[in-house]
């Protein structure tokens, strides 16, 4: 699939920013199932400094500053992408669940070091008993990782609604637990929880979802099918799941109950949303502010 992928945050002030920083992660990564045909990422009022590099998870990460006086901040990415379908693996012939878990403990010296920092606690993936007693009912004793992953994917798609008003930003995977209601954001932190939980690697994934779902092609059970994927005319976020060597990484849609392939755009990976939010940074002046975001992921002919 190609797509054209347009993305708009804008900050309104009450007053005028005196001077901002900001970082962006919103520069696509060239993945091995995605190729970046074009990328541009333009600012009004534009930076006066900018700097680019490269951040402890591979992702690419701009940092700019604003010294004009400004009461509007407007960010765009513009981008065209290509996406291959991923042929998910025969999810019975991934390692046992516990096999992987004792590999990435490894009595302190992990199998996989760079995996295992993705099986430890992040500030937005703190996780309760009741939501690992909730994960153990799909990893039961000798099941393969892909299939209780998949299986928990599924349980928290059937059991927790989808509702904007119902969460934000700030809000805890506790009590997003305990409401069983959130959106995209809400449900990648609280599996990846659930993950870490017992022992397994899961890294929280940002990026977008197709737009619209043509009437030809077929839907999840619960849609009709000229509807868009849950998710869609915004940032979206998912998972990945560490399923062993041979398999590497299996990235997990809760929200719309999917393995992901050929539909999803990656923009950036790291523990929670905390590393890598699309847009955040410091100002100086401002007072009350309104933000406005718009997605639209569109198939190219």
């Amino acid at each position: 699939m190609r797509y054209r992928l347009r993305h708009t945050t804008s900050y309104t002030y009450s007053w005028a920013v005196d001077i901002s920083h900001h970082m962006l992660h919103l520069a696509l990564p060239e993945l091995p199932r995605q190729r970046v045909k074009a990328c541009l990422v333009t600012t009004n009022p534009q930076a006066g400094r900018l700097a680019a590099q490269i951040d402890h998870f591979g992702n690419r990460v701009a940092h700019l500053t604003i010294e004009a006086p400004h009461t509007r901040f407007d960010v765009e990415l513009r981008a065209e992408v290509e996406v291959d379908a991923y042929q998910a693996p025969d999810a019975a012939t991934t390692p046992a669940w516990e096999t992987l878990r004792d590999a990435l403990a490894g009595d302190g010296f992990p199998e996989f070091m760079a995996e295992s920092e993705f099986a430890q606690i992040s500030p937005l993936t703190a996780g309760t008993p009741e939501m690992i007693a909730y994960a153990r009912e799909s990893f039961t004793p000798g099941r393969p990782v892909l299939d209780a992953a998949r299986d928990l994917t599924m349980r928290i798609f059937q059991d927790f609604r989808y509702d904007p008003t119902a969460t934000d930003v700030s809000t805890p995977v506790a009590s997003v637990m305990e409401a069983r209601a959130g959106v995209c954001q809400d449900f990648a932190h609280v599996e990846i929880a659930m993950l870490r939980g017992l022992g397994l690697a899961a890294r929280y994934v940002s990026g977008y979802i197709r737009t619209l779902r043509p009437a030809t092609e077929a839907a999840p059970a619960d849609k009709k099918p000229a509807e868009g994927l849950r998710g869609a005319d915004a940032s979206h976020a998912w998972l990945s799941v560490w399923c062993g060597a041979a398999t590497g990484w299996v990235d997990l849609d809760p929200t719309n109950n999917l393995i992901c392939s050929d539909e999803h755009v990656t923009a950036a990976y790291g523990r929670d949303y905390g590393d890598i939010s699309p847009v955040r940074g410091v100002v100086l002046g401002g007072g009350p502010h309104r933000i406005g975001v718009a997605v639209e992921l569109v198939p190219l002919p």
